[in-house]
């Protein structure tokens, strides 16, 4: 019924052939794999080339989405904040405090003999070197980082203005990356940022409200320059 004319034993691939071929394949994929889903999808770039080709970013905001969407599907599902436990215990210490305050006042005053000592006079702060703000509308997102060097310092200082983002402060480079810390609702942060090994530091800031906000971010410290990733 068919015209076609089977093939000869000779012109049949050999097991060697076939077995080449397989492996072929195989160390293909492994490269596929490695050099790209790897980065783009789960931010992992053991060889390097994602973070060339800007791919591990790609795939550290799919992650970082990806955990803020469990997050929130969680805290919908009924999940209670622990911020009203903390409230209660900071106003249990301003009241302690309060009802101190009479104490210390009615302690005996100093000797009148006693000489004062001069008051020591208060330096002012340094003035900060950078200072960005910016428009975040709901369910948008935004990225700045600090070029730093191994065991830099860099002081910042960063509030929301008419709500509250979610963040990630974080570092990359050299095919490493660390999460310093992570804060959901969070109208305000301030503090010391130490680059765990050379690369980028910064953060991430995410408005997860229903209105835009503006967040300013001051910096001042040892980094080389300031940029925005996305």
């Amino acid at each position: 019924m068919y015209n076609s004319e089977s093939p000869l034993r000779a012109e049949l691939p050999t097991s060697r052939q076939l077995l080449r071929s397989t492996l072929l394949a195989v160390i293909a994929a492994a490269a596929i794999l490695t050099a790209v889903v790897l980065p783009a999808e789960y931010g992992i770039d053991p060889t390097g080339i994602g973070r060339v080709l800007r791919m591990t970013e790609m795939g550290e905001i799919k992650q970082q989405l990806a955990s803020e969407a469990a997050a929130d599907a969680a805290a919908a599902a009924g999940n209670a904040p622990t911020r009203a436990a903390d409230a209660s215990q900071g106003g249990a210490s301003t009241a302690t405090l309060a009802a101190a305050a009479p104490v210390a006042a009615a302690a005996p005053a100093a000797p009148a003999a006693q000489v004062p000592q001069p008051a020591a006079t208060a330096q002012p702060p340094a003035a900060w070197r950078d200072e960005l703000s910016f428009t975040l509308t709901p369910g948008e997102g935004k990225e700045i980082k600090l070029r730093m060097k191994e065991g830099d310092k860099a002081e910042f200082s960063w509030v929301v203005e008419g709500g509250t983002v979610n963040f990630d402060t974080h570092g990359d480079g050299g095919g490493r990356s660390i999460s310093y810390k992570k804060g959901r609702g969070v109208p305000a942060e301030d503090g010391n940022l130490v680059a765990a090994f050379t690369g980028n530091h910064g953060w991430y800031w995410r408005n997860r409200g229903q209105a835009d906000v503006k967040l300013v971010l001051r910096t001042r410290g040892t980094y080389s320059d300031i940029k925005q990733v996305q």
